[in-house]
């Protein structure tokens, strides 16, 4: 299926989104569609699939001009959407989320419940995914709920896929299978649209890249006929410099120290520290634990047994409250459900977790004055790209959620900041900003805990690097002597010499 957008244009109320945008998409491509968060690049394909409707322009599909009625609609016709925005039911089971809607009948309309299951697991193995069909979706991790998203649009007949940062929340492993399981399509005839900002992902998979910026179409290169610097420059206009900014600062003291923390079946005899003004990566594979250990420590999770301590004093820490406290911050990697109040206001995100600051005399009713400046300070060092404090955030992009998301914790003045996934589906240009302000903190003597499963980001911007496997710290490894090869020794359960 060939499909040509040209001349879309996308208003909402005074703010134009997209200005004649558009792409060309070839029949068994994998064609990479870039562009800073906020440039419309997922508003063009919500365009493609009827999700919005457009003001303008025109979608011609195998020669012929199209307007679909609805995504059910395109869907029909080929064109299958994985938003970045998981759509599942959390109380419904793997089965029951794969073919909502699509039920297999058999006499009477009833459910084929055998049939369904046997489909269900076929598609799961194609996709190299080891996850039981009758489980709860609740119950399984972000990553693995991205794979259920990516299974059920296997399981149409479709012609066009689009992927909108499919492989954020998979592992190592778990993005090489979507890539083989991507490469057979295209030998099949499908057509995929890929929306990520993984450069390297990009340059590795794709045939084109089409680039937009603030809406509106600058151009489309070959990948053999261009490179990650004029991509970038496309993206924002200039050169990007220095992908991880260089840190100026001394390591402290210990500040933070866990021994022997466990949480039987989840993690066990855990022991790592973090200095004043050290970046400490983690890294490991999907259900390793990392995740899990950090929200120990914040008071999230409980532990069965275990010691933390904060300037050589042992501290007790049941409950977020208490870790906030204790100077502990915590930025999620699901800022969508946990970091963020979506439908409210930058003003009142910020806002909740400084309520001590922003209060007047007796710390009873807000200073309307200290919160307005509070924001607007927020808006302006982190550079959240947004109409004013209330701007409600479901209507930023991800990458200035994500700035929201570090204001909220920032400006409580941590002494410990946590950091999980800080970059989980952000654009290049935003990635930088965010590496800047964690080198900032750092510069001020916080201690940086940063879990990421992307590994050039974990050696570029990590002290030490602390390698999770099976819930259990496999080695702590100094920034000079780290390499990729050999985190993923460790966290494969290997070991080095």
């Amino acid at each position: 299926m060939k499909i040509e957008m040209k001349g879309i244009n996308k208003s909402f109320g005074q703010n134009q989104v997209l200005k004649d945008a558009g792409f060309v998409l070839d029949a068994g491509e994998v064609h990479a569609l870039m562009g800073e968060n906020g440039a419309g690049k997922s508003t063009l394909m919500k365009i493609l699939t009827s999700v919005y409707t457009r003001d303008g322009g025109t979608v011609i599909v195998d020669g012929k001009e199209v307007t679909y009625k609805s995504p059910q609609e395109a869907e029909q016709a080929g064109i299958v959407f994985i938003q970045q925005e998981l759509n599942v039911l959390f109380d419904l089971t793997v089965e029951e989320n794969l073919f909502l809607g699509k039920e297999i009948k058999k006499g009477f309309g009833i459910c084929d419940r055998k049939a369904m299951r046997v489909k269900a697991e076929e598609t799961l193995k194609r996709l190299g995914v080891s996850i039981p069909t009758d489980k709860v979706m609740s119950e399984l991790s972000v990553g693995q709920q991205q794979m259920i998203e990516i299974c059920k649009a296997l399981m149409v007949d479709a012609k066009v896929i689009i992927m909108d940062e499919p492989t954020a929340a998979l592992t190592q492993s778990e993005t090489e299978v979507l890539f083989e399981v991507m490469q057979s399509l295209r030998k099949k005839g499908v057509s995929i649209v890929y929306i990520s900002h993984r450069m390297e992902e990009i340059f590795e998979l794709c045939d084109r890249i089409s680039v937009l910026r603030d809406g509106t179409y600058i151009g489309t290169k070959k990948i053999p006929e261009t490179n990650m610097n004029e991509i970038v420059k496309m993206m924002i206009g200039r050169e990007i410099g220095e992908r991880y900014p260089k840190r100026d600062c001394a390591i402290g003291d210990e500040v933070f120290r866990v021994e022997g923390l466990t949480k039987e079946g989840v993690f066990h005899d855990v022991d790592f520290s973090v200095k004043a003004g050290e970046v400490l990566g983690v890294s490991g594979l999907m259900g390793a634990g990392r995740t899990e250990i950090m929200q120990a420590v914040f008071g999230n999770l409980p532990y069965d047994r275990g010691s933390i301590f904060i300037n050589g004093k042992q501290a007790v820490i049941k409950n977020p409250l208490q870790a906030i406290e204790h100077g502990i911050g915590f930025i999620t990697e699901d800022r969508k459900t946990e970091g963020l109040l979506l439908e409210e206001s930058i003003e009142k995100n910020v806002s909740l977790t400084n309520l001590g600051s922003i209060s007047g005399k007796g710390k009873v009713v807000i200073s309307r004055e200290k919160e307005k400046g509070l924001v607007t300070k927020a808006i302006e060092e982190l550079h959240i790209r947004c109409f004013g404090p209330g701007h409600e955030c479901v209507n930023l992009s991800g990458g200035n959620q994500q700035k929201v998301v570090f204001a909220k914790w920032i400006y409580t003045e941590p002494r410990i900041l946590i950091l999980d996934e800080p970059t989980r589906g952000v654009d290049i240009g935003a990635k930088k900003e965010i590496y800047s302000i964690i080198n900032q903190l750092a510069e001020k003597g916080v201690a940086i805990i940063m879990v990421s499963s992307e590994l050039p980001e974990v050696l570029g911007m990590s002290d030490r690097i602390m390698v999770v496997r099976e819930g259990m710290v496999r080695g702590i490894i100094g920034q000079d002597e780290a390499d990729q090869e050999k985190i993923m020794t460790l966290a494969t359960g290997g070991t080095l010499s």
